[in-house]
């Protein structure tokens, strides 16, 4: 079965998994945004995702993931929040995979998903430090790491 064909088979079960690891997080941002919120993100990932993977196309991935970089940062969500969703979904996606699929074909696969969902993620990040840039975050202040360097 093709990798496409295995992730939407599994969707529901990826589903739930992805959104119990984000729950799980105690996030307050996506705990107050609930869970029809949270799932319905998911959701979108999930189907950028799998267009990505059947189109060998990141082009709608990446506007999204910039496109939610801006709504999370404007909405005060940390980028490490953003970042366990993402990873979320993903692990919950390779386990499907490993589970189902021949391991002469999980090489290619795991390539692609994580080629995928790197892409993303690298977007993500990008558009968010390119915000943050513009105003202080104390997610990405590192001064703290540095104190002391200078003697």
């Amino acid at each position: 079965m093709n990798l496409e064909s295995v992730l939407v088979e599994a969707e529901p079960r990826v589903m739930d998994e992805a959104y119990a690891a984000v729950q799980r997080s105690h996030f307050a941002h996506y705990e107050a945004a609930g869970e029809q919120f949270t799932r319905q993100r998911l959701a979108q990932l999930f189907e950028l995702v799998v267009e990505a993977i059947q189109d060998r196309d990141l082009a709608a991935i990446g506007a999204y993931c910039e496109q939610v970089a801006q709504e999370r940062f404007n909405a005060g969500f940390d980028i490490s929040e953003v970042q366990t969703a993402f990873n979320a979904l993903e692990e919950a996606m390779w386990r499907r995979v490993i589970a189902t699929e021949p391991k002469e074909d999980l090489v290619e696969e795991i390539g692609l998903l994580s080629t995928v969902l790197g892409f993303g993620k690298d977007a993500l990040a990008r558009a968010y430090v390119s915000l943050a840039c513009k105003r202080h975050v104390p997610s990405l202040d590192l001064s703290e790491l540095f104190r002391g360097t200078s003697s």
